[in-house]
């Protein structure tokens, strides 16, 4: 006799997103909109502080062990630094194109208020000079930038530790095992946190939904169009552009030639998994086999272009729920904290969730709000793995071109 086979994390998420919505809509009419959140909602809340916990030594761990892996880098010359150029860039671009598209369906009034405690409305917000933004990014105390979660300075002493222990050569061999085994004990860690989603979602959903009622569903949706626009926007105007400025290939052909890893990475949300079919359509267009063999792996791991627009679609959205405006200070800091940290957590299953939570950790606003927005998850996650693979092959043949002309002018 067949074992029944077992529902995936994405199928119990949505399951619970559904049960969650109609116990909140239950609740609602029924005017027991106290029993979510006397019963349900500290639940919910657990397991947003499980989050909050693990947000910290995944961003740190992860970080300091993307930067010692890129330590090869080295072993394949100049190709590795214009790989991971190209990719810090197309980063930093994807999150401007994440704020302006969020920007703007805000400014459009799509974005509602959501009052998740007792009517109160979020002002931290305020508007710093640029300077004292980058006075503060340095810690002066690593423990007190852990304790308060301070993702800027988080990162900064990731890099800093990372950089230390390359630089340490064979001495620094033993800090590096043991900072990989303790990334790995906190990815497990986050896995198990992760396989606990479900209940978060049902009973976050369902208390925000019997308190707000229907109205919040509809902007649900729109953010979900809000990302797809601008995955749509990079996926054209930086990926196939850069394809045809740098390596000759049209945008007609790009997108027919990629078009195979393309479906299979929106299908199966996962880079890693698409690799034989991103390295066989790169190939077809025209990459070097031997540095798509390179580019396309690295890409899989500190390539997450599709993560960074969702971030800053889902932070302008949530900053809205809050009733805060963020300032132009406040997008730098999106900016500046996804482009850096893709360096070590695209690889780390859940990142996604775990980036968003540690961006909105550093301006503010309270992680609790995801669960809004984390029930249809997989839905945002089909698409920027979609354009994560997408990137992967476009540097492939823009960093093969480059090489090719470095040869020929030698």
């Amino acid at each position: 006799m067949e074992k029944k086979k077992k529902l995936g994390l994405p199928a119990q998420i949505l399951i619970a997103l559904a049960l969650g919505i109609v116990v909140g809509l239950i609740c609602y009419f029924t005017n027991t909109a106290s029993f979510t959140t006397n019963y349900l909602k500290p639940l919910g809340t657990i397991f947003i502080n499980l989050l909050k916990f693990i947000v910290v030594p995944i961003v740190l761990l992860s970080m300091v062990c993307g930067i010692i892996s890129m330590g090869d880098i080295k072993k394949v010359g100049s190709a590795g630094w214009k790989t991971v150029v190209y990719f810090l860039c197309t980063t930093a671009i994807a999150c401007v194109i994440g704020l302006a598209v969020g920007s703007l369906f805000d400014g459009l009034g799509w974005f509602p208020t959501i009052a998740l405690q007792e009517g109160a409305v979020w002002d931290k917000a305020t508007s710093a000079n640029f300077m004292d933004t980058l006075v503060n990014i340095f810690p002066s105390n690593m423990w007190t930038a852990f304790s308060t979660a301070n993702m800027l300075q988080v990162i900064v002493i990731a890099l800093f530790i990372g950089a230390g222990v390359l630089a340490a050569g064979e001495k620094g061999k033993k800090a590096a095992e043991l900072l990989e085994s303790l990334n790995e004990v906190f990815s497990k860690i986050m896995e198990f946190i992760i396989t606990l989603s479900p209940i978060g979602v049902f009973t976050m959903m369902a208390w925000v939904v019997a308190t707000q009622g229907a109205d919040v569903l509809g902007p649900i949706a729109l953010v979900i169009l809000c990302a797809y626009i601008g995955y749509i926007i990079h996926a054209v105007f930086v990926y196939s552009v850069s394809a045809k400025a740098f390596a000759h290939v049209s945008p007609k052909d790009f997108f027919k030639g990629a078009s195979a890893a393309m479906i299979f990475a929106f299908t199966s949300t996962s880079s890693v998994a698409t690799l034989p079919v991103s390295r066989e359509c790169a190939d077809k267009l025209g990459a070097r086999e031997d540095l798509s063999s390179f580019i396309l792996p690295l890409g899989a791991t500190i390539n997450m272009d599709g993560t960074a627009v969702y971030q800053c679609v889902a932070t302008v959205f949530l900053a809205a729920c809050c009733g805060m405006d963020l300032s132009l200070g406040q997008m730098v800091i999106v900016v500046v904290s996804a482009t850096l940290a893709s360096i070590g957590t695209a690889g780390v299953s859940g990142a996604g969730m775990i980036m968003l939570a540690m961006v909105l950790e550093s301006l503010g606003i309270p992680v609790e709000m995801i669960m809004i927005i984390y029930g249809v998850d997989r839905l945002f996650d089909m698409g920027r793995t979609c354009l994560n693979v997408t990137g992967d092959i476009a540097c492939s043949l823009c960093v093969t071109e480059w090489e090719k002309k470095k040869e020929a002018a030698k």
